[in-house]
């Protein structure tokens, strides 16, 4: 009888052990598995110089300690034919030595207006004149990646897009450095690293995929604007997603981080041929392997701005505001993302 006893006792003591070890089991799969629940738990750092210069784009690169391997794209924007705000080459030029980068573009989705046809960036054809004009071509190679073809990577959250239809030639790439410049944008309320990772990587249909939510796949602009861009929620939360969709692309191969530099920030993008005037400071440069905790920093500056005879964030915070920028930061959070808690880390002496 007691041995009876003493059998089932060792039965049920081994069925607990392996239900124990089978919950934590799953436990740590779920943690592992699910970035969200890390990422809320933690701050994410964002290092910052306030200094601009080509020399100090390289000491914050490598403040990240995240080496660039392999073929390195770094996605920048050349900007518009008029447009004098873009990252200039004389600034980049250390970094994409450094890492032996090659400026990764894509083409834009509209014309300038019939009396710009010569700094329209639509047509391969014209954006490698513009490319030329602004001098890029001089120190780097440069390549359109949808010169020739488009494809389509992975999408996360589905709720818009169900894929992300960038330029075909990202898969040359094994690390990408989004390089942004942050500045304010029409539609978008401001522009960083999520519009460059999302717009940015986007091929011509791919832009018009992200900014009608998912409804059309083929350019047609007069559709487009007529008809689809009502939704403004639905374009920052497909900005999100398409974002998320290129650093995961990355991450599977050998990484990715992110630079905003915070200079000649016009409240309009540098896809805008004749921006608004500069209103702001030139404020440094900021770099994470965190976008959204990198763009949130970048936002929290702007807010914290004092008006001054030479210094007003009024109206790009007006834009932000009216475009409901701070939406795509957040839905980008939402759904893992990055995080938008940090702590900033100066690398100044």
């Amino acid at each position: 009888m007691q041995s009876e006893i003493h059998d089932k006792m060792k039965k049920i003591a081994l069925f607990v052990a392996v239900a124990l070890a089978a919950t934590l089991l799953m436990v740590g799969f779920r943690q592992k598995a699910d970035p969200v629940q890390s990422q809320d738990k933690q701050e994410a750092t964002v290092y910052l110089t306030r200094e601009i210069s080509p020399e100090a784009l390289v000491r914050i690169y490598k403040a990240l300690g995240v080496p660039a391997k392999g073929r390195v794209a770094i996605k920048m924007s050349t900007g518009e034919g008029s447009n004098p705000n873009y990252l200039k080459p004389e600034l980049i030029k250390n970094l994409v030595f450094e890492v032996d980068g090659t400026i990764v573009e894509c083409n834009t989705a509209y014309t300038s207006g019939p009396l710009n046809k010569k700094d329209d960036r639509n047509t391969s054809e014209n954006h490698w004149k513009v490319i030329e004009r602004h001098g890029f071509t001089q120190y780097f190679p440069v390549d359109i990646m949808d010169e020739y073809d488009e494809i389509r990577i992975p999408v996360k959250d589905q709720k818009h897009i169900k894929y992300d239809i960038v330029g075909g030639h990202i898969a040359n790439y094994d690390f990408m450095i989004a390089l942004s410049h942050f500045k304010g944008h029409p539609m978008g309320g401001y522009g960083g690293a999520l519009k460059n990772l999302s717009i940015g990587c986007a091929s011509k249909n791919g832009k018009a995929y992200i900014h009608s939510a998912g409804r059309m796949e083929k350019l047609d602009m007069l559709k487009l604007w007529t008809k689809y861009v009502n939704d403004q929620e639905g374009f920052l939360e497909s900005m999100a997603a398409a974002a998320q969709a290129v650093t995961n692309y990355f991450n599977k191969k050998e990484g990715i981080i992110y630079i905003n530099v915070m200079n000649n920030m016009s409240i309009d993008c540098d896809c805008v041929d004749h921006p608004a005037p500069v209103k702001l400071e030139d404020y440094g440069i900021l770099a994470s392997t965190d976008p959204v905790a990198l763009d949130q920093a970048c936002i929290d500056i702007i807010n914290n701005q004092e008006v001054t005879a030479t210094n007003d964030p009024t109206d790009l915070l007006s834009r932000i505001d009216k475009q409901h920028g701070v939406h795509t930061i957040e839905y980008a959070e939402a759904i893992g993302l990055g995080t938008r808690k940090y702590k900033i880390v100066s690398i100044d002496k």
